[in-house]
């Protein structure tokens, strides 16, 4: 079966990640489908606004440790993870979150302009937790969607947000009941799809610019720091503590 699912109507792109028995982990496959998803997204004149979810009740789990532990990378040069989190689309993403949103999953929906979660989704930046650092965008764009403090909490402990608390906070939009995000996705979509679309993606070019959104100097500048994690004895040992089910045993190193 395919990683990527995808449905194009009324101007609408739903892209959803299809790998529910790995809690919609992104591995290379599933990372060279989305950005085709999304090229796709971008290239066809009919289609004005992206939806980004996941199947059986998960948004997505993030990285593929067991993938990342054989050596595998999700990211593609200058997109970023799952091909998205450095080069995002010029058109509209909305994320339609259910489940959980955790570590790259969190970073996909950081990344997204607007996000839709159901009221028992949850947030999460558990990247200290494996040895890792949320180098796909989340410690860029975390202080910018929520306040430091709370940014700072989320990075530090590992420790997951609530989609009520976050929509509080101004970091999700929209909150539906349980197994409705897709649903509320979709009719916040129809609102952006009946406008111009030119107008559109240059109002989301011109917003994102101002806050400095997608900062090709912070990425690159992260690039260093992560290339020491990743190459990190720790790293390694959370990913295979991860995949034996049991506890790290760090070396801060």
């Amino acid at each position: 079966m395919s990683t990527v699912l995808t449905e194009f109507a009324d101007g609408v792109a739903v892209i959803t990640i299809n790998r529910p028995a790995a809690r919609n982990a992104v591995d290379l496959e599933t990372t060279k489908a989305l950005a085709a998803a999304i090229d796709e997204l971008e290239s066809r004149p009919d289609l004005s606004v992206g939806i980004l979810t996941g199947t059986g009740g998960t948004f997505c789990s993030g990285m593929d440790l067991r993938a990342f532990a054989r050596g595998e990378k999700p990211a593609l040069p200058g997109r970023g993870f799952a091909g998205i989190t450095e080069r995002l689309p010029e058109k509209p993403l909305i994320a339609a979150v259910e489940g959980w949103a955790a570590a790259g999953g969190c970073e996909l929906a950081l990344a997204a302009d607007l996000v839709v979660a159901a009221r028992d989704a949850r947030f999460s930046l558990p990247e200290v937790k494996r040895g890792l650092i949320a180098v796909g965008g989340g410690l860029l764009r975390v202080a910018k969607a929520l306040p430091h403090h709370l940014a700072m909490q989320l990075v530090l402990t590992g420790d997951p947000l609530t989609a009520t608390r976050a929509h509080a906070y101004g970091l999700v939009n929209e909150l539906t009941e349980p197994g409705g995000a897709l649903e509320g996705a979709r009719a916040l979509a129809a609102r952006i799809a009946a406008n111009a679309p030119f107008a559109v993606r240059m109002s989301k070019r011109v917003l994102s610019s101002s806050v400095a959104y997608t900062d090709e100097a912070a990425f690159a500048a992260q690039r260093e720091v992560w290339a020491e994690v990743a190459a990190s004895a720790d790293a390694q040992e959370g990913a295979r503590a991860f995949a034996e089910k049991r506890a790290p045993v760090w070396r801060d190193h």
